[in-house]
């Protein structure tokens, strides 16, 4: 349940062209740094990933709710690995205990228990605790994934991912064709077209990679029987 809301893929052609201006790298350098940050994009962990299942109003949480309701720990066990599961069980039983001190005493108890079911759930999957978030600012696409579940339709969800990345790839490119006409005119005219070229190419390039869920080694080895690079003539 997680959303790389924290990373974009815009600027990965960004500091890619940023290191190959600054340091001239050769045409396989170039390449291998390119594969880096598309490994980077691939290998993205939930460590650095905004969360979502660290809200109040997230899956964990309201599984939580539920067990509370209950006063059965079942619903939240799926959110928490094996070796965890006996923590959340006595934390669960110490919650229940403290509930009946009355209203201000299941209050505070209630809260120990989100927090210390988000913590496993969060250290289980390698990601930092950072406590328990309001969920106001859950990124659009992870409440579409969520409410297409509820919903039992994906088609929202959908719509909205791949809205954002035509107009992307649409901004993109038409960047590259207005600088296009003007490429011939200077050598800064020129490299403003290439600055524009290699961030429209690599964008879609990235995208297609993780769609695709190919990798850099595959990539290396498609320009490798190819042409060896792009043409922007």
């Amino acid at each position: 349940m997680f959303t790389r809301k924290q990373t974009k893929l815009a600027p990965a052609p960004t500091v890619v062209r940023t290191t190959i201006q600054e340091n001239n790298m050769n045409p396989k350098s170039q390449r291998f740094a390119l594969a880096s940050v598309v490994a980077l994009a691939l290998a993205w962990s939930p460590g650095t990933a905004s969360a979502h299942c660290d809200t109040l109003n997230g899956p964990v949480v309201t599984a939580a709710r539920v067990a509370l309701q209950k006063g059965d720990v079942t619903p939240v066990l799926r959110w928490v690995k094996t070796a965890d599961e006996a923590e959340i069980r006595r934390a669960f039983e110490q919650t229940l205990v403290v509930r009946k001190g009355g209203p201000q005493a299941q209050e505070l108890a209630d809260r120990y228990f989100f927090e210390t079911l988000v913590r496993v759930h969060r250290q289980g999957e390698g990601a930092p605790y950072t406590g328990l978030k309001a969920g106001t600012d859950v990124d659009p696409a992870v409440a579409a994934a969520d409410k297409a579940i509820e919903n039992g339709s994906i088609e929202r969800a959908t719509q909205l991912v791949t809205g954002d990345i035509a107009a992307g790839i649409r901004r993109r490119f038409t960047r590259v064709v207005e600088a296009r006409k003007h490429a011939d005119e200077s050598v800064v005219a020129g490299r403003e077209f290439v600055e524009a070229y290699v961030e429209y190419v690599h964008y879609v390039e990235n995208l297609h990679l993780i769609a695709t869920g190919k990798t850099p080694g595959d990539m290396e080895g498609a320009q490798a029987a190819g042409a060896g690079g792009h043409s922007h003539k």
